[in-house]
Order: structure tokens, then C-alpha cells, then sequence
């Protein structure tokens, strides 16, 4: 069956740094766009960053550009995301997800989830 396991969270001090990463197995890696969602406690899952398949377009949420950087190795079936400067805001639940068609930031477009990875930046 299809699993997404993300990895890579943790404690962090505002400023620092994380790198996500989510592991893919039981689909065709290559054939699936890929993207980070978020959720903090009290608020809905929403959209972070999106790849497509072969790694040539990313989208990002206003609030990451810049920030936060989204790749894919296809070699290894694995997404990434990098986490640079990070804000207490950013403080979340992260889940990778996987859908067939590249482009969009709604969670029900997407097809598998990961269980998330907990991110918590302090202040």
C-alpha cells in the first residue's frame, strides 16, 4: 500500500533551521506531484509548498517564499523541505501528500498523506 512518512521535525529557536523529509513507497514516485501541507493546534491544515513531478515547478504559500524550499530526489522516491529562518508561527503539524495533476493548494485534491511531522520554533 501507499506510505508517506515524514521525518526531520523537531524543537528549534526562531532563526534556525530544518530540513523535512518524506519518504514514499507503494506509488509510482515520478508520476505524482508532490506537496507540504501544515496544521497548528486550533487551525485548519493548510498549504505550504507543491512540486511537480519532475521537480521543474514549485508553488509556495505567500508566507514561505523565500523562506522555505520544496525539492523532490525521484532516484530516492523522496520530498524535501527546507526550513530556513523559522518563526514561532510556523510552529505545526507538517504532512507531505501526493496527488496525480501539479497546481493545487487544496488539501482535497490530494490523493495520500503522511502522518506529519511535528515542528515546534520557540521564541
Amino acid at each position: 500500500q501507499v506510505q508517506l512518512v515524514e521525518s526531520g521535525g523537531g524543537l528549534v529557536q526562531a532563526g534556525g533551521s530544518l530540513r523535512l523529509s518524506c519518504a514514499a513507497s507503494g506509488l509510482i514516485f515520478i508520476s505524482y506531484a508532490m506537496a507540504w501541507f501544515r496544521q497548528a493546534p486550533g487551525k485548519e491544515r493548510e498549504f505550504v509548498a507543491s512540486i511537480s513531478w519532475s521537480g521543474l515547478k514549485t508553488n509556495y504559500a505567500n508566507s514561505e517564499k523565500g523562506r522555505f524550499t520544496i525539492s523532490r530526489d525521484n532516484a530516492e522516491n523522496t520530498l524535501y523541505l527546507q526550513l530556513n529562518n523559522l518563526k514561532p508561527e510556523d510552529t505545526a503539524v507538517y504532512y507531505c501528500a501526493a496527488a496525480q495533476t501539479y497546481g493545487s493548494t487544496v488539501a482535497d485534491s490530494y490523493d495520500y498523506w503522511g502522518q506529519g511531522t511535528q515542528v515546534t520554533v520557540s521564541s
